[in-house]
């Protein structure tokens, strides 16, 4: 099977094929690592397996059977490989253990070809590590594919893969699919399997799922890792009904609120607006109560409360670093955005950590009030367009500038100039971070295209536990002609 003829299928249609005895595993796996090669000056894939997985034992059955995927260059582990997190620090270690998360794709079949591409620690909205190099878009090279599952979505939407893992602590599935055109599910905080050992990431705010070209990849990827995970800090109840067979029924009329502001106050692009407004009119020909509105939340002081608690789990992972490497780690360990964080994160009182999770909890309970009301919200997935590779990320003169501000600057100073390190990046992707505090499942789906030929999605949020609503929203735009991602 040639490359050219691969990626035209998603991962539903190259199962069917390889259970049909059309094509083996093999043969799919060929056609993968052919178009890594093919696809080389994107850099999304920044190690193969190819050795390892053509020796690995398939199983004898699975939704995804003979499926190649790739795993993110983070928390998605295989024992023995090297994840390096995108940070130097990690160049040379290997994995102790196989995550539960990839555990479980290797049970439905998907052969791991390789790693992707991430930011340090997963911390950007972009892909630009200094360890590895920028990932760039496949549908505009001088553009980034958006981060931090940057790697992973232009392996998918170049077609090396068409599924990828990714994960999304503020956006990081999201931004990169509303990019790439994507779709990007994040799913209800506890629903996708984390560890072992790490039940709480990010507080609940980060998780592991997928990116996809079809509705339907992702539907049946949630089937697949939807989990109870005794050990997992935090659990949702099984979704009985399945995600893949909910696609088929038929919806009721839904009650929805749209916003096209940014939380933050930030410029907001004709396109992003256009976005919306173009699925509101869809919505409405289609029977439903579409009606503009947001949930009372103040977004500037919730994403204060963001940045705290990145500050405060840097601070904290690099204690333990500095535990394992037994020696103190100094700024040129670290990237200049990493190592800001860990420098704030040191100061915070244990009772200010503790009074911004509060602050998630009461943005929670009225995002469920909101919702309440409407079955939906929909927003821009992002407020404009990809940027421009290297346009986000600091030149040695700001890198100096910050190290300088968070040496002298007291704890409060210090809490103001991360807001102010990453306010570039927060301006091009406002809408996403919320539905990581509160821990809604939210999906950003592909349905403009800008005059330069780049992408940008609409998202849509849903309460705790129907992912099912979103993917039933997904399947209708797909089938609509706004849809501007693969068919």
């Amino acid at each position: 099977m040639y490359f050219r003829d691969y990626k035209t299928f998603d991962g539903i249609g190259l199962a069917e094929l390889v259970l049909k005895r059309e094509v083996s595993h093999g043969d799919l796996l060929e056609a993968c690592f052919e178009g890594m090669k093919q696809e080389a000056s994107l850099n999304a894939v920044i190690s193969t397996r190819e050795k390892e997985t053509h020796q690995e034992t398939m199983v004898e059955k699975g939704p995804f059977l003979g499926v190649p995927f790739l795993l993110k260059n983070s928390s998605q582990s295989i024992k023995g490989d090297v994840l390096t997190s995108g940070s130097k620090l990690f160049n040379e270690a290997k994995a102790g253990v196989t995550s539960h998360y990839t555990s479980r794709l290797q049970q439905a079949g998907f052969k791991m070809a390789g790693y992707t591409n991430a930011p340090e620690f997963g911390l950007k909205n972009i892909t630009e590590p200094k360890l590895h190099g920028p990932t760039r878009n496949p549908h505009n090279q001088a553009h980034s594919p958006g981060g931090s599952s940057g790697g992973a979505a232009a392996a998918v939407a170049s077609g090396i893969v068409p599924i990828a893992g990714a994960s999304d602590g503020g956006g990081s599935i999201r931004i990169p699919a509303s990019f790439t055109g994507l779709v990007g599910l994040k799913p209800t905080r506890g629903r996708t399997p984390v560890g072992p050992g790490a039940g709480r990431q990010w507080q609940g705010a980060a998780i592991d799922f997928v990116l996809t070209r079809s509705v339907r990849d992702c539907a049946r990827s949630l089937d697949v890792l939807q989990v109870y995970q005794p050990e997992a800090a935090f659990h949702t109840p099984l979704y009985e009904h399945g995600y893949e067979q909910s696609l088929h029924k038929k919806s009721k009329k839904w009650r929805i609120a749209y916003s096209l502001e940014s939380p933050v106050g930030t410029p907001v692009s004709g396109i992003a607006k256009k976005a919306v407004m173009k699925t509101v009119s869809l919505l409405e020909q289609l029977g439903h109560q579409v009606e503009e509105a947001t949930p009372t939340i103040d977004g500037i002081e919730l994403m204060k409360q963001y940045y705290l608690m990145n500050a405060g789990e840097m601070a904290s992972l690099r204690d333990r670093l500095e535990r394992g490497f037994n020696r103190q780690l100094h700024a040129d360990d670290f990237e200049t955005e990493s190592w800001v964080l860990a420098e704030c994160g040191k100061e915070v009182r244990a009772s200010a950590y503790a009074q911004s999770l509060t602050a998630w909890d009461q943005a929670a309970a009225k995002a469920i009030e909101f919702h309440n009301i409407y079955d939906l919200y929909l927003t821009p997935a992002t407020a404009q367009t990809a940027p421009l590779v290297g346009e986000l990320t600091p030149s040695s003169e700001q890198e100096q500038a910050l190290k300088e501000a968070v040496l002298k600057g007291t704890v409060i100073d210090k809490l103001d100039l991360v807001y102010e390190m990453f306010l570039p990046s927060l301006t091009y992707t406002p809408f996403t971070q919320l539905a990581n505090l509160t821990g809604q499942p939210a999906i950003s789906l592909p349905v403009m295209v800008s005059e330069a030929g780049l992408p940008i999605g609409v998202q849509a949020m849903a309460t705790k536990g129907c992912e099912h609503l979103l993917l039933q929203l997904a399947r209708l735009l797909e089938e609509s002609e706004l849809w501007c991602g693969a068919r």
